[in-house]
Protein backbone atom coordinates (compact mmCIF):
# COMPACT_ATOMS: atom_id res chain seq x y z
CA UNK A 1 0.00 0.00 0.00
CA UNK A 2 2.58 2.39 1.06
CA UNK A 3 4.60 1.96 -2.51
CA UNK A 4 1.47 2.91 -4.48
CA UNK A 5 0.66 5.94 -2.37
CA UNK A 6 4.45 6.55 -3.14
CA UNK A 7 4.14 6.18 -6.67
CA UNK A 8 0.77 7.73 -6.74
CA UNK A 9 2.56 10.98 -4.78
CA UNK A 10 5.26 11.32 -7.18
CA UNK A 11 3.02 10.92 -10.26
CA UNK A 12 0.97 14.09 -8.90
CA UNK A 13 3.35 15.92 -7.79
CA UNK A 14 4.78 15.65 -11.41
CA UNK A 15 1.45 16.87 -13.21
CA UNK A 16 2.24 19.87 -10.74
CA UNK A 17 5.47 20.56 -10.73
CA UNK A 18 5.33 24.28 -10.11
CA UNK A 19 3.11 24.37 -7.70
CA UNK A 20 4.82 21.55 -5.48
CA UNK A 21 8.41 23.18 -6.08
CA UNK A 22 6.94 26.56 -4.83
CA UNK A 23 5.23 24.37 -1.76
CA UNK A 24 7.94 22.53 -1.17
CA UNK A 25 10.45 26.04 -0.76
CA UNK A 26 9.11 27.02 2.53
CA UNK A 27 10.43 23.94 4.25
CA UNK A 28 13.62 24.14 1.88
CA UNK A 29 14.00 27.81 3.08
CA UNK A 30 13.08 26.78 6.95
CA UNK A 31 15.97 23.78 6.91
CA UNK A 32 18.51 25.78 5.14
CA UNK A 33 18.26 28.45 7.46
CA UNK A 34 18.43 26.24 10.82
CA UNK A 35 20.81 24.46 9.82
CA UNK A 36 23.05 27.63 8.63
CA UNK A 37 22.22 29.90 11.61
CA UNK A 38 23.59 26.50 13.70
CA UNK A 39 26.65 25.86 11.93
CA UNK A 40 27.33 29.72 11.58
CA UNK A 41 26.79 30.49 15.69
CA UNK A 42 28.64 27.32 16.32
CA UNK A 43 31.51 28.51 14.48
CA UNK A 44 31.57 31.54 15.61
CA UNK A 45 31.71 30.35 19.35
CA UNK A 46 34.84 27.73 18.74
CA UNK A 47 36.49 30.64 16.88
CA UNK A 48 36.09 32.47 20.14
CA UNK A 49 37.02 29.84 22.06
CA UNK A 50 40.48 29.44 20.29
CA UNK A 51 41.48 32.82 20.15
CA UNK A 52 41.09 33.09 24.24
CA UNK A 53 42.61 29.47 24.53
CA UNK A 54 45.44 30.69 22.62
CA UNK A 55 46.76 32.55 25.90
CA UNK A 56 45.44 29.74 27.84
CA UNK A 57 42.55 29.10 30.31
CA UNK A 58 45.39 29.25 33.52
CA UNK A 59 45.78 33.21 32.90
CA UNK A 60 45.00 36.25 35.68
CA UNK A 61 45.48 39.75 35.13
CA UNK A 62 45.38 42.27 38.15
CA UNK A 63 44.62 45.85 36.95
CA UNK A 64 44.33 49.06 39.08
CA UNK A 65 41.30 50.50 39.07
CA UNK A 66 36.84 49.15 39.49
CA UNK A 67 35.46 49.55 36.39
CA UNK A 68 32.08 49.00 38.05
CA UNK A 69 30.89 52.70 37.76
CA UNK A 70 31.76 55.46 35.38
CA UNK A 71 35.12 57.15 36.61
CA UNK A 72 35.97 54.89 39.35
CA UNK A 73 39.20 53.35 38.25
CA UNK A 74 40.38 57.09 37.45
CA UNK A 75 42.87 57.89 40.47
CA UNK A 76 43.41 54.65 41.31
CA UNK A 77 47.03 53.79 43.24
CA UNK A 78 49.04 52.01 40.66
CA UNK A 79 50.77 48.50 41.54
CA UNK A 80 54.56 48.83 42.25
CA UNK A 81 58.08 46.00 42.04
CA UNK A 82 56.84 45.07 46.00
CA UNK A 83 53.64 43.90 45.10
CA UNK A 84 54.67 41.92 42.32
CA UNK A 85 57.71 40.53 44.45
CA UNK A 86 54.52 39.30 47.15
CA UNK A 87 52.72 37.51 44.67
CA UNK A 88 55.59 35.34 43.34
CA UNK A 89 56.37 34.62 47.01
CA UNK A 90 52.84 33.93 48.31
CA UNK A 91 50.50 32.97 45.68
CA UNK A 92 50.69 28.92 44.72
CA UNK A 93 51.03 27.25 41.46
CA UNK A 94 52.18 30.17 39.81
CA UNK A 95 54.37 29.30 36.16
CA UNK A 96 55.09 33.13 35.45
CA UNK A 97 54.32 36.74 36.96
CA UNK A 98 54.86 39.25 34.53
CA UNK A 99 54.67 43.00 35.62
CA UNK A 100 53.67 44.93 32.63
CA UNK A 101 53.18 48.98 31.75
CA UNK A 102 51.65 50.42 28.38
CA UNK A 103 50.50 53.39 26.17
CA UNK A 104 49.95 54.03 23.08
CA UNK A 105 52.72 55.39 20.52
CA UNK A 106 54.17 56.21 17.16
CA UNK A 107 56.60 54.12 16.07
CA UNK A 108 58.89 55.83 13.16
CA UNK A 109 61.57 54.50 10.87
CA UNK A 110 62.62 56.67 7.83
CA UNK A 111 59.83 57.95 5.85
CA UNK A 112 57.21 55.41 7.22
CA UNK A 113 55.41 55.64 10.43
CA UNK A 114 52.89 53.76 12.49
CA UNK A 115 50.00 54.53 15.15
CA UNK A 116 50.27 51.04 17.66
CA UNK A 117 51.07 50.48 21.45
CA UNK A 118 54.54 49.98 22.92
CA UNK A 119 54.29 47.36 26.49
CA UNK A 120 56.84 47.51 28.43
CA UNK A 121 57.63 43.37 29.79
CA UNK A 122 59.92 40.93 31.57
CA UNK A 123 60.57 37.61 30.09
CA UNK A 124 57.75 36.37 31.79
CA UNK A 125 55.14 37.98 30.11
CA UNK A 126 56.28 36.35 26.82
CA UNK A 127 56.09 32.69 28.38
CA UNK A 128 52.14 33.80 30.08
CA UNK A 129 51.17 35.37 27.05
CA UNK A 130 52.68 32.06 24.82
CA UNK A 131 54.54 34.07 22.24
CA UNK A 132 57.36 32.67 20.33
CA UNK A 133 59.90 34.22 18.16
CA UNK A 134 59.89 34.38 14.76
CA UNK A 135 63.35 35.87 14.35
CA UNK A 136 66.36 37.30 16.01
CA UNK A 137 66.44 37.12 19.61
CA UNK A 138 64.14 37.89 22.93
CA UNK A 139 66.01 40.45 25.34
CA UNK A 140 68.97 39.51 27.83
CA UNK A 141 69.37 40.08 31.11
CA UNK A 142 71.75 42.72 31.45
CA UNK A 143 69.42 44.66 28.90
CA UNK A 144 66.54 44.33 31.44
CA UNK A 145 68.10 45.49 34.66
CA UNK A 146 70.12 48.13 32.57
CA UNK A 147 66.84 49.16 30.60
CA UNK A 148 68.19 49.17 27.49
CA UNK A 149 67.37 50.76 24.19
CA UNK A 150 65.92 47.66 22.44
CA UNK A 151 62.71 46.34 21.57
CA UNK A 152 60.68 43.75 19.97
CA UNK A 153 58.13 43.75 17.03
CA UNK A 154 54.48 42.92 16.11
CA UNK A 155 54.12 41.47 12.84
CA UNK A 156 51.91 44.29 11.52
CA UNK A 157 54.52 46.96 13.06
CA UNK A 158 56.94 45.10 10.69
CA UNK A 159 54.83 45.50 7.43
CA UNK A 160 54.28 48.74 8.37
CA UNK A 161 57.36 49.97 8.77
CA UNK A 162 60.14 47.70 6.96
CA UNK A 163 57.86 45.88 4.11
CA UNK A 164 59.91 43.25 2.76
CA UNK A 165 63.13 45.16 4.44
CA UNK A 166 64.86 43.09 7.23
CA UNK A 167 63.96 44.82 10.49
CA UNK A 168 66.85 43.08 12.59
CA UNK A 169 69.03 45.62 14.09
CA UNK A 170 67.09 48.84 12.50
CA UNK A 171 66.67 51.41 14.74
CA UNK A 172 63.20 52.27 15.47
CA UNK A 173 61.80 55.95 16.99
CA UNK A 174 59.55 55.77 19.68
CA UNK A 175 58.30 59.22 20.39
CA UNK A 176 61.43 60.28 22.41
CA UNK A 177 62.75 56.64 22.32
CA UNK A 178 65.20 55.30 19.40
CA UNK A 179 65.39 51.97 19.97
CA UNK A 180 67.18 48.98 18.78
CA UNK A 181 65.27 45.98 16.80
CA UNK A 182 66.65 42.66 18.18
CA UNK A 183 63.63 40.17 17.62
CA UNK A 184 60.16 39.74 15.71
CA UNK A 185 57.17 37.87 17.01
CA UNK A 186 55.63 34.78 15.55
CA UNK A 187 52.36 36.16 14.15
CA UNK A 188 48.88 35.55 15.77
CA UNK A 189 46.63 37.41 13.24
CA UNK A 190 43.46 38.86 13.86
CA UNK A 191 41.26 37.38 17.08
CA UNK A 192 37.27 36.54 16.28
CA UNK A 193 36.62 40.45 18.01
CA UNK A 194 38.37 42.29 14.91
CA UNK A 195 41.72 43.42 17.16
CA UNK A 196 45.20 42.62 15.39
CA UNK A 197 47.29 40.49 17.49
CA UNK A 198 49.84 41.36 15.70
CA UNK A 199 50.25 45.48 16.31
CA UNK A 200 52.56 46.02 19.35
CA UNK A 201 56.07 47.19 20.12
CA UNK A 202 57.59 45.15 23.24
CA UNK A 203 60.60 47.16 25.65
CA UNK A 204 62.23 46.31 28.77
CA UNK A 205 59.94 47.17 31.38
CA UNK A 206 62.83 49.23 33.03
CA UNK A 207 63.28 51.12 29.48
CA UNK A 208 59.47 52.05 29.33
CA UNK A 209 59.26 52.72 32.89
CA UNK A 210 62.43 55.62 32.63
CA UNK A 211 62.37 56.15 28.72
CA UNK A 212 58.25 56.50 28.24
CA UNK A 213 56.28 56.92 31.34
CA UNK A 214 58.54 58.24 33.36
CA UNK A 215 57.77 56.57 36.86
CA UNK A 216 58.20 53.16 38.36
CA UNK A 217 54.37 52.29 38.71
CA UNK A 218 53.53 48.95 37.03
CA UNK A 219 50.30 49.13 34.96
CA UNK A 220 48.74 45.39 35.58
CA UNK A 221 49.88 42.03 36.46
CA UNK A 222 49.54 39.08 34.35
CA UNK A 223 50.06 35.88 36.36
CA UNK A 224 50.21 32.57 34.70
CA UNK A 225 49.35 29.52 37.16
CA UNK A 226 50.61 25.77 36.39
CA UNK A 227 48.71 23.34 34.43
CA UNK A 228 46.08 22.09 36.60
CA UNK A 229 45.91 25.09 39.15
CA UNK A 230 42.13 26.38 40.71
CA UNK A 231 42.35 29.39 38.95
CA UNK A 232 39.29 30.54 40.69
CA UNK A 233 41.25 29.93 44.24
CA UNK A 234 44.19 31.69 43.11
CA UNK A 235 41.61 34.44 41.97
CA UNK A 236 40.16 34.75 45.27
CA UNK A 237 44.09 34.16 46.85
CA UNK A 238 44.60 37.09 44.74
CA UNK A 239 42.11 39.66 45.74
CA UNK A 240 42.79 38.67 49.41
CA UNK A 241 46.65 39.48 48.76
CA UNK A 242 45.91 43.15 47.11
CA UNK A 243 43.21 44.05 49.57
CA UNK A 244 45.77 43.47 52.11
CA UNK A 245 48.47 45.12 50.62
CA UNK A 246 46.38 48.18 49.61
CA UNK A 247 45.11 48.54 52.96
CA UNK A 248 41.16 48.18 51.95
CA UNK A 249 38.85 47.85 54.84
CA UNK A 250 36.44 44.89 55.15
CA UNK A 251 33.07 45.99 53.08
CA UNK A 252 35.26 49.07 51.01
CA UNK A 253 35.23 47.90 47.59
CA UNK A 254 38.29 46.89 45.91
CA UNK A 255 40.42 49.89 43.93
CA UNK A 256 41.84 46.89 41.37
CA UNK A 257 40.67 44.00 39.21
CA UNK A 258 41.61 40.65 38.91
CA UNK A 259 40.31 39.00 35.92
CA UNK A 260 40.01 35.25 35.28
CA UNK A 261 40.53 34.18 31.65
CA UNK A 262 38.62 30.61 32.20
CA UNK A 263 35.86 32.42 33.62
CA UNK A 264 35.55 34.86 30.77
CA UNK A 265 35.67 31.63 28.55
CA UNK A 266 33.03 30.60 29.92
CA UNK A 267 31.12 33.36 30.30
CA UNK A 268 31.38 33.83 26.28
CA UNK A 269 30.40 30.44 25.71
CA UNK A 270 27.05 30.82 27.58
CA UNK A 271 26.84 33.86 25.47
CA UNK A 272 27.49 32.32 22.16
CA UNK A 273 24.98 29.69 22.91
CA UNK A 274 22.31 31.29 24.06
CA UNK A 275 22.51 33.40 20.95
CA UNK A 276 22.94 30.78 18.37
CA UNK A 277 19.78 28.80 20.16
CA UNK A 278 17.88 32.78 19.54
CA UNK A 279 19.10 32.68 15.85
CA UNK A 280 17.54 28.90 15.08
CA UNK A 281 14.32 29.61 16.81
CA UNK A 282 13.70 32.54 14.75
CA UNK A 283 15.02 30.22 11.43
CA UNK A 284 12.60 27.49 12.92
CA UNK A 285 9.27 29.71 12.35
CA UNK A 286 10.11 29.65 8.73
CA UNK A 287 9.77 25.97 8.87
CA UNK A 288 5.92 26.42 10.24
CA UNK A 289 5.79 28.75 7.72
CA UNK A 290 6.32 26.41 5.12
CA UNK A 291 4.17 23.80 7.05
CA UNK A 292 1.46 26.10 6.56
CA UNK A 293 2.11 26.47 3.42
CA UNK A 294 2.16 22.61 2.15
CA UNK A 295 -1.44 22.30 4.82
CA UNK A 296 -2.86 25.02 2.40
CA UNK A 297 -1.74 23.18 -1.13
CA UNK A 298 -2.99 20.41 0.09
CA UNK A 299 -6.45 21.58 1.39
CA UNK A 300 -6.79 22.64 -2.21
CA UNK A 301 -5.90 19.70 -3.99
CA UNK A 302 -8.16 17.79 -1.49
CA UNK A 303 -10.92 19.97 -3.16
CA UNK A 304 -9.51 19.92 -6.75
CA UNK A 305 -9.54 15.75 -6.74
CA UNK A 306 -13.09 15.48 -5.06
CA UNK A 307 -14.10 13.57 -7.69
CA UNK A 308 -11.04 11.67 -7.77
CA UNK A 309 -11.68 10.63 -4.41
CA UNK A 310 -15.27 9.51 -4.65
CA UNK A 311 -14.68 7.39 -7.57
CA UNK A 312 -11.82 5.47 -5.32
CA UNK A 313 -14.28 5.07 -2.54
CA UNK A 314 -16.80 4.09 -4.98
CA UNK A 315 -15.08 1.19 -6.14
CA UNK A 316 -13.31 -0.11 -2.73
CA UNK A 317 -10.85 2.14 -1.56
CA UNK A 318 -10.95 2.65 2.60
CA UNK A 319 -11.01 5.70 3.74
CA UNK A 320 -7.67 4.44 5.42
CA UNK A 321 -6.26 4.34 2.06
CA UNK A 322 -7.03 8.23 1.16
CA UNK A 323 -5.55 9.18 4.17
CA UNK A 324 -2.01 7.64 4.09
CA UNK A 325 -1.89 8.72 -0.06
CA UNK A 326 -2.45 12.33 0.71
CA UNK A 327 0.03 11.84 4.30
CA UNK A 328 2.61 10.39 1.41
CA UNK A 329 2.35 13.26 -0.71
CA UNK A 330 2.41 16.14 1.79
CA UNK A 331 5.81 14.16 3.21
CA UNK A 332 7.32 13.83 -0.07
CA UNK A 333 6.36 17.48 -0.33
CA UNK A 334 8.21 18.26 2.81
CA UNK A 335 11.30 15.62 2.36
CA UNK A 336 12.02 16.68 -0.62
CA UNK A 337 12.43 20.54 0.68
CA UNK A 338 14.24 19.30 3.36
CA UNK A 339 17.09 17.32 1.37
CA UNK A 340 17.30 20.67 -0.94
CA UNK A 341 17.13 22.17 2.41
CA UNK A 342 20.34 20.54 3.80
CA UNK A 343 22.61 20.84 0.52
CA UNK A 344 21.73 24.92 0.44
CA UNK A 345 22.01 25.37 4.22
CA UNK A 346 25.72 23.35 4.33
CA UNK A 347 26.48 25.94 1.02
CA UNK A 348 25.40 29.07 2.93
CA UNK A 349 27.54 27.83 5.93
CA UNK A 350 30.27 27.42 3.69
CA UNK A 351 29.83 30.85 2.21
CA UNK A 352 29.23 32.33 5.84
CA UNK A 353 31.89 31.17 7.16
CA UNK A 354 34.26 32.20 4.23
CA UNK A 355 32.97 35.90 4.75
CA UNK A 356 33.03 35.83 8.66
CA UNK A 357 36.41 33.73 8.53
CA UNK A 358 35.07 31.20 11.20
CA UNK A 359 35.57 27.54 10.87
CA UNK A 360 33.31 25.55 9.33
CA UNK A 361 31.24 23.68 11.65
CA UNK A 362 28.16 21.47 10.06
CA UNK A 363 27.18 18.60 12.35
CA UNK A 364 25.17 15.72 11.48
CA UNK A 365 23.08 15.99 14.05
CA UNK A 366 21.90 19.33 13.10
CA UNK A 367 21.36 18.07 9.71
CA UNK A 368 18.91 15.03 10.73
CA UNK A 369 17.27 16.80 13.51
CA UNK A 370 16.36 19.19 10.69
CA UNK A 371 15.64 16.37 7.96
CA UNK A 372 13.46 14.93 11.02
CA UNK A 373 11.78 17.93 11.80
CA UNK A 374 11.09 18.77 8.34
CA UNK A 375 9.51 15.39 7.50
CA UNK A 376 7.00 15.76 11.15
CA UNK A 377 6.27 19.20 9.74
CA UNK A 378 4.66 17.34 6.55
CA UNK A 379 2.75 14.68 8.98
CA UNK A 380 1.25 16.91 11.11
CA UNK A 381 -0.16 19.84 8.65
CA UNK A 382 -0.77 17.08 5.75
CA UNK A 383 -2.83 15.40 8.78
CA UNK A 384 -5.70 17.75 8.19
CA UNK A 385 -6.36 17.89 4.55
CA UNK A 386 -5.92 13.94 3.99
CA UNK A 387 -8.52 13.31 7.27
CA UNK A 388 -10.72 15.63 5.11
CA UNK A 389 -10.06 13.87 1.97
CA UNK A 390 -10.63 10.29 3.64
CA UNK A 391 -13.88 11.67 5.53
CA UNK A 392 -15.70 12.51 1.95
CA UNK A 393 -18.76 10.91 1.50
CA UNK A 394 -18.37 9.34 -1.85
CA UNK A 395 -21.33 10.03 -3.02
CA UNK A 396 -20.79 13.76 -2.52
CA UNK A 397 -17.47 13.48 -4.02
CA UNK A 398 -18.90 12.27 -7.20
CA UNK A 399 -21.74 14.63 -7.52
CA UNK A 400 -18.73 17.18 -6.53
CA UNK A 401 -18.81 20.34 -9.66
Amino acid sequence: MLGNALLLAFGQLARNRVRAALTSLGVLIGVAAVISMLSLGRGATRAVNEDLEAFGQNLLFVIPGDVRGPGRGAGAKPFTDSDVDAVRAQLAHTAAVAPTGSSGTIAVYGDASWTTTVTGITPDYLTAMRWDIESGRTFEDGELLAGADVCLLGRTVVNELFGAEPPLDRQVRLDKLSCRVVGVLAPKGESTFGSDQDDFVLVPLRTFQRRIAGTTDIGFVVVSLEDGADTAQAKSDLEALFRQRRHIRPGADDDFQVRDMAEMISTLQRIASVLTGFLAAIAAVSLLVGGIGIMNIMLVSVTERTREIGIRLAIGARAKDVLVQFLVEAMVLSGFGGVLGVLLGVLLSWVGSQILDVPLVVEAQVVGVALVFSATIGVLFGYFPARHAARLHPIEALRYE
